[in-house]
């Protein structure tokens, strides 16, 4: 059997644009032959919904569209499409998470959700009923099932109390199904495709059945949806895979095997494209095409320039130097030079005409007390100002260039450079970013040389470095990635050779900036585990991860 998977970026409650993409893909489908095409898991309405699904309109104009669907799709093709439907059962939730099969212009054949996660981003049991049962359905002389997404997830390993009830995909089987379909709209990590080609490869090694892999492309806020649909053959071999970061057409041939796919994109191949994706999304479903961002001449905005300038085109990007008096001439130079090398457009506005002024007018109230923290923190400040003035007259939108561990640590400044619509490098440690800016290089210098091999400063007072009030990078970024993304505790972090001392100074400052990083930005998710919806922690509590 010919099946297309049909790769598709769809907008949250864009019923009528979905459907009509969906039409469009539909039929370029049938044209290449296909007896079956597949559509990811809530292709009509787009994924997540979260509370819009709380609105009884949204709903009805989700079925609406697939109505809209159903009677324009090529009436010789089938496909299976998902969506928002109503629980007719009369109990549990007023909602399913459903796939439906269509062919002759008729819905043929519908099967729910069952596995509803409640884990990291996931809160699908908050608004969905799971399925009551797994059934099977003929097409093309096959038997066919379908497994949504955490449907086929029973087997991947995680904490006992995360442990379902119910194996969907062995029900199929035992049924009789010979070949699985997997609608799918799974947000995008770095290696997270490793581990859903490895859960489908075991699944289809040990049963003998054929799957077919189909997942979401696009940004929708903090999550990305990197496509990279695949097809796995009887044998258990992943035979052909979809375009990475990017709507496409894929048409596989179950009963044919020896095919072979394109070898996976490396790390920061990968998180560079994924981070080009979310923001160029974010823009477009936002209805902004003009960004800038504050180019201080360090490693974050430089790197954030770059990928700006990738999503949004740099015509559309303007960059914009604020220097103070402790500001670098070599700062000054390297940001100019970056602004060159991309094309975007470039300004130097310094604040030095409002930094003593603001000093002198608060000198009165400060009587008697020591510069400190509070004097770097009023720069901050007034660059967000000027910042915030330019996206006001200009309709443009403010790039955050934080970091990971700054937000981690608390090491930034509330209302200062936490400002901005999205946090586009939120979630990579600096260290991430060092090596995803090596990879900007790798075809040619566009980050200068010097920017990549000076020590990290944020400029705020003399001769200061991040390691005045940090531990070296290379330590924070090991201990932060074991506490947040592993869920150490203080004696696991140490058993694993961090120093007690900063372990304990780390856990500290990561708990008491929990009220900073409720006000930040979103955070474009790459990792396992980003700030945001993924990691939920109260601001007022008197037990840290001790």
């Amino acid at each position: 059997m010919k099946i297309a998977l049909l790769q598709l970026n769809s907008t949250i409650a864009d019923f009528q644009g979905n459907a009509e993409k969906m039409v469009a893909m539909a039929e370029a489908a049938d044209k290449a032959g296909a007896d079956l095409a597949v559509f990811p898991e809530l292709c009509v309405c787009g994924y997540p919904p979260l509370d819009l699904l709380d609105q009884e309109r949204f709903t009805d104009e989700c079925l609406k569209a697939v109505r809209f669907f159903q009677h324009r799709a090529p009436a010789g093709l089938g496909i299976v499409v998902g969506y928002i439907d109503k629980n007719r059962t009369g109990r549990g939730k007023g909602l399913v998470n459903a796939v439906s099969l269509i062919h002759g212009n008729k819905i043929q054949f519908t099967q729910a959700k069952t596995l509803l996660p409640t884990y990291d981003v996931f809160d699908e049991a908050r608004y969905f009923e799971p399925a009551a049962e797994r059934r099977i359905f003929p097409f093309k002389g096959k038997r066919i099932g379908i497994a949504v997404c955490e449907d086929v997830w029973w087997e991947k390993e995680r904490r006992a109390a995360l442990r379902y009830p119910v194996d969907p995909v062995k029900e199929l089987l035992d049924l009789g199904a010979e070949l699985l379909l997997v609608p799918s709209a799974s947000p995008y990590y770095a290696g997270k495709l490793d581990v859903r080609r490895g859960l489908v490869t075991d699944l289809s090694r040990s049963s003998g059945v054929p799957v077919c892999y189909v997942n979401m492309v696009g940004g929708n806020d903090s999550l990305i949806f990197d496509g990279q649909s695949f097809f796995v053959s009887r044998l258990g071999r992943v035979e052909a895979a979809a375009a990475p970061f990017a709507e496409d057409t894929l048409v596989v041939d179950t009963e044919k095997t020896g095919g072979e796919a394109p070898p996976p994109l490396g790390r920061c191949d990968e998180i560079g494209r994924a981070l080009v994706l979310g923001l160029r999304d974010y823009l477009a479903k936002c209805g902004f095409k003009r960004v800038h961002l504050g180019l201080s001449g360090g490693i974050d905005s430089a790197l954030v320039a770059v990928l700006a300038a990738r999503a949004a085109g740099p015509e559309n990007v303007h960059a914009f130097a604020l220097p103070s008096r402790y500001s670098s001439p070599q700062s000054l130079a390297d940001a100019r030079l970056l602004a060159a090398n991309l094309g975007v457009g470039f300004d130097v506005v310094s604040i030095e005409s409002v930094f003593p002024r603001v000093l002198q007018s608060l000198a009165p109230v400060f009587a008697g007390r020591a510069p400190d923290v509070t004097e770097e923190n009023i720069q901050a400040r007034i660059r967000s100002l000027f910042l915030m003035a330019y996206a006001n007259k200009f309709d443009s939108v403010l790039l955050n260039t934080g970091n990971k561990s700054e937000l981690a640590t608390g090491y930034c400044t509330l209302y200062g450079d936490m400002c901005g619509s999205l946090a586009v490098i939120g979630d990579l440690f600096k260290t991430d970013v060092y090596a995803l800016a090596r990879e900007m290089n790798r075809d040619g210098e566009v980050i200068p040389e010097s920017i990549l091999t000076k020590a990290p400063t944020a400029e705020l007072k003399d001769n200061q470095t991040d390691q005045d009030t940090l531990p070296p990078y290379e330590l924070l970024d090991r201990i932060l990635a074991d506490l947040l993304i592993g869920n150490l505790s203080v004696d696991e972090l140490c058993a694993k050779g961090h120093p007690r001392a900063t372990v304990e100074k780390v856990v500290k400052m990561v708990g008491r900036a929990e009220y900073k990083r409720r006000q930040a930005p979103p955070v474009l998710k790459v990792s396992p585990r980003a700030f945001g919806m993924g990691r939920r922690m109260p601001i007022a509590r008197h037990f840290f991860e001790l």
